[in-house]
Protein backbone atom coordinates (compact mmCIF):
# COMPACT_ATOMS: atom_id res chain seq x y z
CA UNK A 1 0.00 0.00 0.00
CA UNK A 2 1.63 3.23 -1.17
CA UNK A 3 0.75 6.42 0.74
CA UNK A 4 1.55 9.85 -0.73
CA UNK A 5 1.69 12.52 1.96
CA UNK A 6 1.47 16.33 1.79
CA UNK A 7 2.52 18.74 4.56
CA UNK A 8 1.62 22.45 4.22
CA UNK A 9 0.69 23.61 7.71
CA UNK A 10 3.02 26.61 7.89
CA UNK A 11 6.16 27.66 6.01
CA UNK A 12 7.49 24.36 4.66
CA UNK A 13 6.09 22.38 1.76
CA UNK A 14 6.70 18.66 2.20
CA UNK A 15 5.83 15.68 0.02
CA UNK A 16 6.70 12.05 0.68
CA UNK A 17 5.88 8.51 -0.37
CA UNK A 18 5.84 5.56 2.04
CA UNK A 19 5.15 1.88 1.59
CA UNK A 20 2.69 0.82 4.29
CA UNK A 21 2.08 -2.66 2.94
CA UNK A 22 2.88 -5.79 4.89
CA UNK A 23 3.98 -6.09 8.51
CA UNK A 24 6.04 -3.49 10.35
CA UNK A 25 6.49 0.25 10.24
CA UNK A 26 5.81 1.91 6.87
CA UNK A 27 8.99 2.35 4.85
CA UNK A 28 9.99 5.76 3.52
CA UNK A 29 10.62 5.55 -0.23
CA UNK A 30 11.32 9.22 -0.98
CA UNK A 31 10.61 12.68 0.35
CA UNK A 32 11.22 16.29 -0.70
CA UNK A 33 10.98 19.53 1.25
CA UNK A 34 11.02 23.22 0.40
CA UNK A 35 11.52 25.77 3.18
CA UNK A 36 10.23 29.33 2.87
CA UNK A 37 12.70 30.74 5.41
CA UNK A 38 14.45 33.03 2.93
CA UNK A 39 11.14 34.54 1.79
CA UNK A 40 9.81 35.25 5.29
CA UNK A 41 13.14 36.46 6.67
CA UNK A 42 12.58 39.92 5.23
CA UNK A 43 9.43 40.24 7.38
CA UNK A 44 10.85 38.79 10.59
CA UNK A 45 8.21 36.04 10.68
CA UNK A 46 5.77 34.01 8.63
CA UNK A 47 3.36 35.96 6.42
CA UNK A 48 0.36 33.60 6.02
CA UNK A 49 -0.76 34.82 2.59
CA UNK A 50 2.74 34.53 1.15
CA UNK A 51 3.09 31.08 2.69
CA UNK A 52 -0.11 29.86 1.05
CA UNK A 53 0.87 31.17 -2.37
CA UNK A 54 4.27 29.57 -2.18
CA UNK A 55 2.79 26.19 -1.25
CA UNK A 56 0.77 26.39 -4.47
CA UNK A 57 3.93 26.96 -6.48
CA UNK A 58 5.95 24.19 -4.85
CA UNK A 59 3.64 21.25 -4.18
CA UNK A 60 3.30 19.72 -7.65
CA UNK A 61 7.00 20.00 -8.63
CA UNK A 62 7.92 18.40 -5.29
CA UNK A 63 5.41 15.63 -5.96
CA UNK A 64 7.03 14.92 -9.31
CA UNK A 65 10.46 14.84 -7.63
CA UNK A 66 9.29 12.34 -5.00
CA UNK A 67 7.63 10.02 -7.51
CA UNK A 68 10.70 10.13 -9.71
CA UNK A 69 13.09 9.35 -6.84
CA UNK A 70 10.86 6.49 -5.67
CA UNK A 71 10.50 5.21 -9.25
CA UNK A 72 6.71 5.16 -8.87
CA UNK A 73 3.80 6.76 -10.71
CA UNK A 74 0.68 8.49 -9.42
CA UNK A 75 -1.38 5.58 -10.72
CA UNK A 76 0.43 3.28 -8.29
CA UNK A 77 -0.46 5.38 -5.22
CA UNK A 78 -3.16 3.77 -3.04
CA UNK A 79 -3.91 6.56 -0.51
CA UNK A 80 -3.26 10.30 -0.51
CA UNK A 81 -2.71 11.89 2.92
CA UNK A 82 -2.49 15.55 3.91
CA UNK A 83 -2.13 17.70 7.02
CA UNK A 84 -5.63 18.61 8.14
CA UNK A 85 -4.48 20.69 11.12
CA UNK A 86 -3.42 22.41 13.24
CA UNK A 87 -1.72 25.21 11.31
CA UNK A 88 -2.39 28.28 9.18
CA UNK A 89 -5.82 27.94 7.58
CA UNK A 90 -4.81 29.13 4.12
CA UNK A 91 -1.69 26.97 4.05
CA UNK A 92 -3.62 23.91 5.21
CA UNK A 93 -6.23 24.46 2.49
CA UNK A 94 -3.54 24.25 -0.20
CA UNK A 95 -2.41 20.79 0.88
CA UNK A 96 -5.95 19.58 1.49
CA UNK A 97 -7.18 20.89 -1.84
CA UNK A 98 -4.33 19.35 -3.83
CA UNK A 99 -4.58 16.01 -1.99
CA UNK A 100 -8.33 15.62 -2.36
CA UNK A 101 -8.27 16.81 -5.98
CA UNK A 102 -5.60 14.25 -6.87
CA UNK A 103 -7.49 11.57 -4.98
CA UNK A 104 -10.71 12.38 -6.84
CA UNK A 105 -8.93 12.36 -10.21
CA UNK A 106 -7.32 9.00 -9.45
CA UNK A 107 -10.34 7.48 -7.72
CA UNK A 108 -8.24 6.87 -4.59
CA UNK A 109 -9.06 7.64 -0.94
CA UNK A 110 -7.83 10.82 0.75
CA UNK A 111 -6.99 10.99 4.44
CA UNK A 112 -6.49 14.03 6.68
CA UNK A 113 -3.76 13.69 9.32
CA UNK A 114 -3.09 15.52 12.57
CA UNK A 115 0.14 17.49 12.27
CA UNK A 116 1.27 16.70 15.81
CA UNK A 117 0.51 13.00 15.39
CA UNK A 118 2.91 13.12 12.47
CA UNK A 119 5.63 14.59 14.69
CA UNK A 120 4.86 12.15 17.49
CA UNK A 121 5.23 9.12 15.22
CA UNK A 122 8.19 10.45 13.19
CA UNK A 123 10.82 8.61 15.30
CA UNK A 124 9.44 5.37 13.85
CA UNK A 125 11.31 6.34 10.68
CA UNK A 126 14.62 6.56 12.54
CA UNK A 127 17.36 3.95 12.80
CA UNK A 128 16.32 3.42 16.44
CA UNK A 129 12.50 3.31 16.39
CA UNK A 130 10.58 3.16 19.69
CA UNK A 131 8.09 0.56 20.88
CA UNK A 132 4.71 1.24 22.45
CA UNK A 133 3.88 2.39 25.09
CA UNK A 134 5.98 5.50 25.68
CA UNK A 135 5.90 9.10 26.90
CA UNK A 136 6.20 11.70 24.15
CA UNK A 137 7.64 15.18 24.55
CA UNK A 138 6.25 17.21 21.66
CA UNK A 139 8.16 20.45 21.14
CA UNK A 140 6.96 21.79 17.81
CA UNK A 141 6.50 25.49 17.11
CA UNK A 142 3.63 26.76 19.24
CA UNK A 143 3.13 23.40 20.98
CA UNK A 144 4.88 21.94 24.00
CA UNK A 145 3.13 18.85 25.34
CA UNK A 146 3.79 15.67 27.25
CA UNK A 147 1.66 12.73 26.13
CA UNK A 148 1.26 9.14 27.27
CA UNK A 149 1.10 7.03 24.10
CA UNK A 150 -0.33 3.53 24.41
CA UNK A 151 -0.58 2.79 20.70
CA UNK A 152 -1.35 4.55 17.42
CA UNK A 153 -4.34 6.81 18.00
CA UNK A 154 -4.37 6.47 21.79
CA UNK A 155 -2.95 9.64 23.33
CA UNK A 156 -3.38 10.92 26.89
CA UNK A 157 -2.38 14.53 27.56
CA UNK A 158 -0.19 14.75 30.67
CA UNK A 159 0.79 18.41 30.47
CA UNK A 160 1.08 21.28 28.03
CA UNK A 161 2.14 24.90 27.66
CA UNK A 162 -0.34 27.32 29.19
CA UNK A 163 1.10 30.32 27.34
CA UNK A 164 4.27 30.46 25.23
CA UNK A 165 5.64 27.11 24.09
CA UNK A 166 9.34 26.23 24.11
CA UNK A 167 9.74 26.96 20.41
CA UNK A 168 8.12 30.36 20.86
CA UNK A 169 10.41 31.08 23.81
CA UNK A 170 13.43 30.36 21.64
CA UNK A 171 12.16 32.45 18.71
CA UNK A 172 10.83 35.41 20.71
CA UNK A 173 13.91 35.60 22.93
CA UNK A 174 16.11 35.53 19.85
CA UNK A 175 14.13 38.39 18.32
CA UNK A 176 14.56 40.43 21.52
CA UNK A 177 18.31 39.94 21.12
CA UNK A 178 18.20 41.13 17.54
CA UNK A 179 18.88 37.72 15.99
CA UNK A 180 17.51 37.01 12.49
CA UNK A 181 14.49 34.86 11.67
CA UNK A 182 14.05 32.00 12.43
CA UNK A 183 15.44 32.88 15.82
CA UNK A 184 15.58 29.53 17.60
CA UNK A 185 18.39 27.92 15.58
CA UNK A 186 20.37 31.18 15.60
CA UNK A 187 20.04 31.44 19.38
CA UNK A 188 21.17 27.82 19.83
CA UNK A 189 24.27 28.39 17.68
CA UNK A 190 25.14 31.62 19.48
CA UNK A 191 24.66 29.90 22.86
CA UNK A 192 27.58 27.58 22.06
CA UNK A 193 29.88 30.58 22.50
CA UNK A 194 28.35 31.80 25.77
CA UNK A 195 28.25 31.08 29.51
CA UNK A 196 24.95 29.44 30.47
CA UNK A 197 25.37 30.58 34.08
CA UNK A 198 26.02 34.23 33.21
CA UNK A 199 22.46 35.36 33.92
CA UNK A 200 19.99 33.98 36.44
CA UNK A 201 16.79 33.51 34.45
CA UNK A 202 13.53 31.98 35.74
CA UNK A 203 12.47 28.36 35.18
CA UNK A 204 8.66 28.83 35.13
CA UNK A 205 6.53 26.07 36.70
CA UNK A 206 9.63 23.97 37.36
CA UNK A 207 8.36 23.11 40.83
CA UNK A 208 4.64 23.40 40.13
CA UNK A 209 3.93 19.75 40.95
CA UNK A 210 2.25 19.23 37.58
CA UNK A 211 3.48 18.63 34.04
CA UNK A 212 2.38 21.92 32.50
CA UNK A 213 4.78 24.42 30.92
CA UNK A 214 4.96 28.21 30.86
CA UNK A 215 7.63 30.22 29.06
CA UNK A 216 6.05 33.68 28.81
CA UNK A 217 7.73 34.79 32.04
CA UNK A 218 11.12 33.69 30.73
CA UNK A 219 10.63 35.79 27.60
CA UNK A 220 9.81 38.80 29.80
CA UNK A 221 12.94 38.18 31.89
CA UNK A 222 15.06 38.08 28.72
CA UNK A 223 13.56 41.40 27.61
CA UNK A 224 14.29 42.95 31.03
CA UNK A 225 17.87 41.71 30.98
CA UNK A 226 18.43 42.93 27.44
CA UNK A 227 17.21 46.41 28.42
CA UNK A 228 19.49 46.40 31.48
CA UNK A 229 22.48 45.58 29.32
CA UNK A 230 21.71 48.39 26.89
CA UNK A 231 24.76 49.10 24.74
CA UNK A 232 26.58 46.18 26.38
CA UNK A 233 24.08 43.69 24.94
CA UNK A 234 26.13 43.04 21.82
CA UNK A 235 29.15 41.99 23.88
CA UNK A 236 27.06 39.82 26.22
CA UNK A 237 24.63 38.42 23.63
CA UNK A 238 26.19 34.95 23.58
CA UNK A 239 25.96 34.72 27.38
CA UNK A 240 22.31 35.79 27.34
CA UNK A 241 21.56 33.27 24.59
CA UNK A 242 23.27 30.49 26.53
CA UNK A 243 21.43 31.39 29.74
CA UNK A 244 18.10 31.45 27.90
CA UNK A 245 18.68 28.08 26.27
CA UNK A 246 19.77 26.57 29.60
CA UNK A 247 16.54 27.72 31.28
CA UNK A 248 14.33 26.24 28.54
CA UNK A 249 16.22 22.96 28.39
CA UNK A 250 16.23 22.49 32.17
CA UNK A 251 12.44 22.81 32.30
CA UNK A 252 11.94 20.41 29.39
CA UNK A 253 14.31 17.81 30.86
CA UNK A 254 12.94 17.89 34.40
CA UNK A 255 9.30 17.85 33.32
CA UNK A 256 10.03 14.92 31.01
CA UNK A 257 11.69 12.99 33.82
CA UNK A 258 8.72 13.74 36.08
CA UNK A 259 6.40 12.35 33.40
CA UNK A 260 8.47 9.15 33.27
CA UNK A 261 8.21 8.79 37.04
CA UNK A 262 4.48 9.52 37.04
CA UNK A 263 3.69 6.98 34.31
CA UNK A 264 6.26 4.35 35.24
CA UNK A 265 7.17 3.97 31.56
CA UNK A 266 10.75 3.41 30.40
CA UNK A 267 10.68 4.89 26.89
CA UNK A 268 10.68 8.58 25.98
CA UNK A 269 10.09 9.95 22.49
CA UNK A 270 11.14 13.52 21.69
CA UNK A 271 9.74 15.05 18.50
CA UNK A 272 9.28 18.41 16.82
CA UNK A 273 11.66 21.16 15.74
CA UNK A 274 13.07 21.88 19.22
CA UNK A 275 13.86 18.16 19.44
CA UNK A 276 16.83 18.89 17.16
CA UNK A 277 18.41 21.12 19.82
CA UNK A 278 21.84 19.66 20.67
CA UNK A 279 21.80 20.75 24.33
CA UNK A 280 18.36 19.25 24.89
CA UNK A 281 19.44 15.94 23.37
CA UNK A 282 22.66 15.87 25.35
CA UNK A 283 21.04 16.57 28.72
CA UNK A 284 18.10 14.23 28.12
CA UNK A 285 20.42 11.43 27.02
CA UNK A 286 22.59 11.80 30.12
CA UNK A 287 19.67 12.05 32.55
CA UNK A 288 17.77 9.14 31.02
CA UNK A 289 20.83 6.91 30.85
CA UNK A 290 21.27 7.31 34.61
CA UNK A 291 17.66 6.18 35.11
CA UNK A 292 17.64 3.32 32.63
CA UNK A 293 15.25 5.12 30.25
CA UNK A 294 15.51 4.76 26.47
CA UNK A 295 15.18 7.99 24.49
CA UNK A 296 14.17 8.08 20.83
CA UNK A 297 14.37 10.98 18.38
CA UNK A 298 13.51 11.52 14.72
CA UNK A 299 16.43 11.81 12.33
CA UNK A 300 17.60 15.43 12.34
CA UNK A 301 16.30 16.10 8.83
CA UNK A 302 12.82 14.92 9.92
CA UNK A 303 12.55 17.14 13.03
CA UNK A 304 11.06 20.07 11.13
CA UNK A 305 7.71 19.88 9.33
CA UNK A 306 7.88 17.36 6.49
CA UNK A 307 5.71 15.15 4.30
CA UNK A 308 7.35 11.93 5.51
CA UNK A 309 5.76 12.18 8.96
CA UNK A 310 2.32 12.80 7.42
CA UNK A 311 2.54 9.82 5.06
CA UNK A 312 3.89 7.71 7.94
CA UNK A 313 1.08 8.67 10.33
CA UNK A 314 -1.54 7.91 7.68
CA UNK A 315 0.08 4.56 6.94
CA UNK A 316 0.28 3.59 10.62
CA UNK A 317 -3.37 4.55 11.21
CA UNK A 318 -4.43 2.47 8.23
CA UNK A 319 -2.33 -0.49 9.40
CA UNK A 320 -3.93 -0.23 12.84
CA UNK A 321 -7.42 -0.29 11.32
CA UNK A 322 -8.23 3.22 12.60
CA UNK A 323 -9.13 4.59 9.20
CA UNK A 324 -11.36 3.04 6.55
CA UNK A 325 -9.97 3.76 3.08
CA UNK A 326 -13.21 5.27 1.80
CA UNK A 327 -13.55 7.55 -1.22
CA UNK A 328 -15.07 10.95 -0.54
CA UNK A 329 -13.64 14.29 -1.50
CA UNK A 330 -15.44 17.00 0.47
CA UNK A 331 -12.73 18.27 2.81
CA UNK A 332 -12.18 20.71 5.62
CA UNK A 333 -9.20 21.81 7.69
CA UNK A 334 -8.79 22.36 11.44
CA UNK A 335 -6.38 25.26 12.19
CA UNK A 336 -6.91 24.60 15.90
CA UNK A 337 -7.01 20.92 16.75
CA UNK A 338 -5.93 19.25 19.98
CA UNK A 339 -4.10 15.94 19.65
CA UNK A 340 -6.06 14.70 22.64
CA UNK A 341 -9.22 14.93 20.50
CA UNK A 342 -8.04 12.03 18.34
CA UNK A 343 -9.86 8.86 19.29
CA UNK A 344 -8.69 5.28 18.72
CA UNK A 345 -11.67 4.62 16.51
CA UNK A 346 -11.74 5.79 12.92
CA UNK A 347 -12.37 9.48 12.30
CA UNK A 348 -13.34 10.50 8.79
CA UNK A 349 -11.08 13.25 7.50
CA UNK A 350 -12.76 13.60 4.12
CA UNK A 351 -16.54 13.43 4.35
CA UNK A 352 -17.72 10.16 2.77
CA UNK A 353 -20.10 10.71 -0.08
CA UNK A 354 -22.00 8.31 -2.30
CA UNK A 355 -21.64 10.33 -5.44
Amino acid sequence: MLVLGFESSCDETGVALVDAGGVGVPRLLAHALFSQIDMHQAYGGVVPELASRDHIRRVLPLTQTVLSEADRTLAQVDVIAYTRGPGLAGALLVGAGVACSLAAALGKPALGVHHLEGHLLSPFLSSDPPEFPFVALLVSGGHTQLMRVERVGSYELLGESIDDAAGEAFDKSAKLMGLPYPGGPHLARLAEQGDSAAFKLPRPLLHSGNLDFSFAGLKTAVLTQAKKLGDALEARKADLAASTQAAIVEVLVKKSLSAMTQTGLRRLVVAGGVGANAMLRSQLNAACEQRGIRVHYPELHLCTDNGAMIALAAGMRLQAGLEAPERGYMFDVKPRWSLAELRPEAEAACAITNG
